[in-house]
């Protein structure tokens, strides 16, 4: 009796899903590390999981951050080789900035009277993608602003620290200018100072 094929959804069962993500991640990285080595190639290998946790493999001496690094380098290599009125959004490497992004947008938006190959799934591709960046922005912005909030709320509480330090010092200066009459007074520095 064989195996049955199993149905490509998702597992509905929490437990049988991080089971089988388990399994399934190991099995993926044992064939990553059994490409690398059979076909003497460099392999890099990302995988999030839904907890946003990071399990990651690197064939060779070479380190992730060095193969993605080369991966830019190549897909810009071929981005700016690449003839913008015969390649369509499929054709493409991942899109690595905004920048390249607006580039993108401009050449087949702009351009479209001119070049009749782009079609309706190109046009829905770039808009996962420039949905994909506003997201980007969005999350890099809502960070920066959760940054200032925090900064001005530090400086705002250091502020306050400073203020009743001031408060207390003007006090004790206040009550050594106008001594209680029962009180014998002692020479500040402030009042040495005068």
């Amino acid at each position: 009796m064989g195996r049955r094929k199993v149905v490509m959804k998702r597992i509905e069962n929490n437990s049988s899903r991080q089971v089988t993500f388990s399994k399934r991640r190991g099995g993926l990285i044992k064939k990553a590390r059994e490409l690398s080595i059979l076909c003497d190639v460099q392999v890099a290998l990302l995988v999030f999981s839904s907890r946003g946790k990071l399990y990651e493999f690197c064939s060779g001496d070479d380190s992730l951050a060095d193969i993605i690094e080369r991966y830019r380098n190549q897909s810009e290599e071929a981005g700016t080789s690449a003839n913008p009125q015969g390649v369509s959004l499929s054709d493409n490497v991942a899109l690595q900035s905004t920048t390249e992004l607006l580039q993108l947008v401009d050449r087949y938006v702009e351009g479209s009277g001119e070049d009749d190959s782009v079609n309706v799934n190109d046009f829905m591709q770039l808009e996962e993608r420039i949905d994909a960046a506003l997201v980007q922005v969005r999350r890099r912005k809502t960070e920066l602003m959760m940054d200032s909030v925090m900064t001005l709320q530090q400086q705002e509480r250091l502020l306050r620290e400073e203020n009743e330090l001031l408060e207390e010092e003007m006090a004790t200066i206040n009550a050594e200018d106008h001594p209680d009459p029962g009180e014998t007074r002692r020479p500040t520095t402030l009042n040495l100072l005068r």
